[in-house]
């Protein structure tokens, strides 16, 4: 079977080059070029207060001057631990200036997996919240660090530890510019961004320069329309790489506004769209259940472009959108992408017909086939296989992981490890998922992670973890547990422990005590057949 391009029709109908021309850019080059087009233009608002892009860009060359007066050069890794906040964005494009490594970093993980992704990674600062500070204080004598940074909402605490900076100093006043860094966009790296847990399954997707600078510029010429990326909903994390391209680089790129928001609520969310009115809010599907179960969500049609990705849209949930927008020029569509392709890969296109279930076409050149398992041949339409991915966003491998690169980068293409299927007019379907990873509010969790910190226990004699159904999170963990004889144990024992060892969103919300576990001729658990199991009983229940 040969390789086929039928979503280039598409692009045809819709008016919309595919073959995009993309020139090898320095990434914090869209905040710049930005700043000269639209000085006075406002580039961020947070809480009601405004910033400009000349303002923002003056801050970042600030802070730059700072961070190289502190030691940072090229090739430095950064952690940046934030919620989304002005900071977040000053200190990454301030650290890409000098040719540094953003990397981002949850703050919701816990001591354990800070010091691991830091250690991983081998950054020599971290910036985080005041708050946050104990987490790092208690892990620093075990990594890499050298700087620690803070930053807060409510402005700089009247005692400061000795052994840390206040970011907003960095650009709080004039300085002299840094020193210029040559930056080779396509080599240099710009961001690690990790795939999930903190054990062996964690990688560090090496995303360069040009990497995601492509993504942008891809994204901003997919979605047609510059009104309709005038004004972006930031509620996504922008340490998540959803988040950091589709809202952050993206705004960059297309010299628009970003309303940060630290997290999500539905009922404000419903307050700031009615306030703002955002032309584009990329979310995760569970925003969008919740914000349609919430009363206060009345003008749903002050949206322009609703998109949804980091976990599959129930096809319900779009078409109740679809029926709630039906006469308005508002736009409903999925895509789909992975950290190791800056994300974005494929989506429905606002330029034509929108498929309930799909995760649209490739970007803009972008090629994506579906290759048989077994054979690694390219499959014909309609057929089940691995879905593999070609194009200007795909990352240059793993972090210190040359073998896991090797297997996941296969003569230019990125293997996925999602199974999926294309139909005649080039849209594609993810059918299953080849790996174990769960996806629960748009949060990659991995099994492999949890079941370590089960086996830790005393009491433990095995357990196994599995993303099971659930109708808000898409997936929810839950954790089926073997006793060791003669020791008993409650939920809340377990609870309380993995609340200990795990960031929020990774802590099973589901556990199961069970005499035996389900295993394969040779032992080995069997995940998926705990997971049939739980399908079959919310059938019957229905």
């Amino acid at each position: 079977m040969e390789f086929s391009r039928p979503y280039l029709k598409v692009y045809e109908q819709g008016g919309v080059e595919w073959d995009l021309k993309i020139e090898p850019t320095a990434l914090h080059s869209l905040l710049f070029n930005s700043a000269k087009k639209y000085p006075q233009k406002t580039a961020l608002i947070f809480y009601g207060h405004k910033v400009s892009y000349a303002k923002l860009a003056e801050a970042v060359r600030r802070a730059t001057s700072v961070f190289f007066e502190l030691g940072l050069r090229k090739g430095d890794r950064v952690a940046v631990m934030l919620p989304n906040c002005p900071d977040f964005v000053i200190a990454y494009y301030a650290i890409l200036s000098l040719g540094g490594i953003v990397v981002n970093t949850n703050p919701l993980y816990v001591e354990r997996e800070i010091q691991h992704q830091v250690n991983d990674s081998g950054s020599k600062m971290i910036i985080t919240l005041s708050d946050l500070y104990f987490r790092v204080k208690n892990i620093r004598e075990s990594t890499s660090l050298e700087k620690v940074i803070l930053t807060g909402f409510t402005g700089k605490p009247e005692t400061l530890s000795n052994d840390t900076l206040w970011f907003p100093d960095f650009y709080a006043q004039d300085r002299p510019p840094a020193l210029e860094v040559e930056i080779n966009p396509m080599e240099d790296l710009a961001v690690l961004q990790y795939t999930g847990g903190t054990t062996g399954v964690s990688k560090g997707a090496m995303l360069t320069h040009y990497n995601l600078y492509a993504n942008s510029q891809q994204t901003d010429h997919f979605f047609i329309g510059e009104e309709k990326k005038q004004l972006t909903l930031t509620v996504l994390p922008l340490f998540h790489v959803y988040g950091m391209t589709s809202c952050m680089n993206l705004a960059m790129a297309a010299g628009t506004t970003m309303i940060l928001v630290p997290r999500f609520v539905p009922e404000e969310i419903a307050q700031i769209i009615k306030d703002y009115k955002p032309t584009f809010f990329p979310g995760v599907p569970t925003m969008f259940i919740a914000l349609l179960n919430c009363p206060e969500f009345k003008e749903y049609d002050a949206v322009m472009v609703y998109n949804s990705g980091g976990a599959p849209m129930p096809v319900d949930v779009i078409l109740k959108y679809q029926k709630l927008l039906a006469g308005t020029n508002t736009e409903v569509g999925e895509g789909y992408g992975l950290s190791e392709s800056s994300p974005t890969t494929h989506c429905n296109p606002i330029f034509g017909e929108g498929k309930p279930g799909s995760i649209g076409i490739p970007f803009p050149a972008t090629d994506a086939a579906v290759l048989s398992p077994t054979t690694g041949e390219f499959l014909p339409v309609g057929e089940v296989g691995e879905l593999v991915i070609k194009g200007p966003q795909v990352m240059k491998g793993y972090w210190n992981m040359p073998e896991q690169s090797a297997v996941t980068l296969r003569d230019g293409w990125l293997y996925t490890g999602d199974m999926a299927r294309m139909d005649e007019d080039g849209y594609f379907y993810i059918v299953d998922r080849k790996k174990d990873m769960i996806i629960a509010s748009g949060y990659n969790i991995y099994p492999r992670e949890i079941e370590e910190v089960l086996f830790e226990h005393p009491k433990v004699q095995e357990a196994v973890v599995a993303g099971v159904p659930d109708a808000y999170r898409g997936e929810t963990v839950k954790a089926y547990i073997v006793l060791k004889q003669g020791d008993t144990a409650t939920l809340e024992e377990f609870q309380a422990y993995c609340k200990e060892k795990l960031a929020p969103f990774k802590v099973p919300k589901k556990y199961e005590f069970r005499d035996e576990l389900p295993k394969s001729a040779v032992g080995k658990l069997l995940r998926r057949k705990l997971v049939e199991e739980e399908r079959k009983k919310l059938e019957e229940a229905q």
